[in-house]
């Protein structure tokens, strides 16, 4: 369990844990498939796209612990606090250093791209990331954007599509339209309350 204490999970969720039922646009086997981590060796990418609450994290964890139990480097961050240990690196002259750690993960989760507008040198500083992760090694990305709306996020449409064009080129696009856990969980308790 080294390598899944290692990989900064903000929680432990499993596949056995992720209610399929709940979300019908899931394909199931699609997603079940990931836990042979062919992905990793082809070096492709998988891009959750959907709104908050509807299980992209729990699901984009549950391969990033199947990796990590495999002993394949994995790292899971949120991208504001990247984007903020980037720039840290910078100021202290360490940019390159910090790219370097974040690029040699053979796995790197990128969870919530999107959700707080992304500054121009952040912006720039995602994409040398994701250009050196680019057919080198797999990235997962959690978005509530869809792809069409990124030049709202980094605001400029051309470090957008630069991203997005090494994002999308190898990878698994899972969209879940389905509705949110945390607001189901809510209502329920609320119901059971009355």
């Amino acid at each position: 369990y080294g390598c899944v204490r290692t990989a900064g999970f903000p929680f432990i969720k499993t596949f056995e844990d992720f209610d399929f039922s709940f979300q019908p646009t899931i394909n199931k086997e699609q997603i079940l498939d990931f836990k042979n981590l062919r992905f990793i060796e082809n070096k492709d990418n998988i891009i959750f796209v959907g709104s908050p609450g509807v299980g992209k994290t729990h699901l984009a964890i549950s391969i990033g612990i199947t990796a990590a139990q495999n002993r394949d480097s994995t790292y899971f961050i949120n991208c504001n606090d990247l984007i903020a240990n980037l720039k840290k690196a910078n100021s202290e002259n360490r940019f390159m250093n910090r790219l370097k750690h974040y690029s040699k993960y053979k796995l790197l989760i990128i969870d919530e791209v999107g959700f707080l507008p992304i500054d121009s040198e952040g912006a720039n500083m995602l994409f040398q990331l994701i250009n050196k992760r680019y057919e080198n090694h797999s990235t997962i990305i959690t978005t509530n954007k869809p792809f069409g709306k990124w030049h709202e996020i980094f605001g400029d449409v051309t470090l957008a599509n630069a991203i997005l064009d090494r994002l999308l080129h190898h990878s698994h696009i899972i969209n879940i339209s389905g509705n949110s856990y945390r607001l189901r969980d809510k209502l329920k308790s609320e119901i059971e309350d009355t």
